[in-house]
């Protein structure tokens, strides 16, 4: 199915207020959460479990989701992906501390960020703002194209041979900031700082990300030739025709799938 580039849509109950739902079956965490989303100036919807969550989505669209990865009965991998069935609302996973395959998971279905538990409420609401603040159409920002690749930055669509792709909101900035700078290397700590805007955090993040950006931009992610690993390094756009800037005066690194 394809999928629209995302829209947040005004709400008469909340007003100007960005929406956000909080999915999580403890109600101390709901609570003390949704404290805190309140006072930052946002809008709050409450569900306890998987089905409310997705009942209260189609009810009443929010501008972002905090999901929690455990939930009884369906679990946040399985509302993630059904909310963005949906279309990309943006959503940013609470897990547990240590469980780093969940949080791959979480990543790999679409969640556009994450928080581990226990987690500072003030950290999630500056997440929260930042994917919301990228979620925001950019204006003013020409589109970019290479190797058949179109991103409208303004907006907030990407195309490959004229089809819509599908792409969350990490994918989207990630693809765009590739397209700005073709041939030259990027470390995984440059992306996580200029994509994700965060100075520190867990470099699998990046990982998961650019995996999945392969899936849907290669011609064979397996084989990937627009987005290659520089080892050592990190990744490097390369469109047909583009110079190699990775490394003055001399080729590339080695690279690899």
């Amino acid at each position: 199915m394809e999928q629209q580039p995302y829209e947040p849509t005004p709400d008469p109950a909340t007003g100007d207020r960005p929406l956000v739902l909080v999915v999580d079956d403890d109600p101390t965490v709901a609570e003390v959460v949704a404290g805190y989303l309140d006072r930052a100036g946002y809008a709050v919807d409450r569900a306890a479990d998987g089905p409310a969550a997705l009942a209260r989505a189609a009810a009443h669209r929010p501008d972002l989701v905090v999901l929690d990865l455990m939930l009884p009965g369906m679990d946040g991998l399985e509302v993630c992906r059904r909310l963005r069935a949906h279309g990309p609302v943006p959503v940013v996973m609470l897990t547990a501390r240590g469980d780093e395959d969940d949080r791959i998971l979480g990543l790999e279905v679409g969640a556009d960020d994450y928080v581990t538990k226990p987690f500072s409420p003030r950290e999630l609401v500056l997440r929260v703002a930042s994917v919301l603040r990228r979620a925001r159409p950019a204006e003013g920002t020409r589109p970019l194209s290479a190797a058949g690749l179109t991103v409208d930055p303004a907006a907030r669509r990407a195309t490959r041979d004229g089809a819509e792709l599908a792409l969350t909101l990490r994918e989207f900035d990630l693809l765009a900031y590739f397209l700005r700078h073709p041939g030259r290397a990027h470390s995984r700590e440059e992306l996580m700082h200029e994509v994700w805007g965060w100075d520190f955090g867990d470099l699998s993040t990046v990982t998961v990300h650019v995996r999945r950006l392969r899936g849907k931009v290669e011609q064979d992610p397996a084989e990937p030739r627009l987005i290659r690993t520089v080892w050592g390094v990190g990744y490097r756009f390369e469109p047909p025709g583009s110079p190699d800037t990775s490394l003055p005066g001399g080729p590339a690194l080695a690279e690899g799938a």
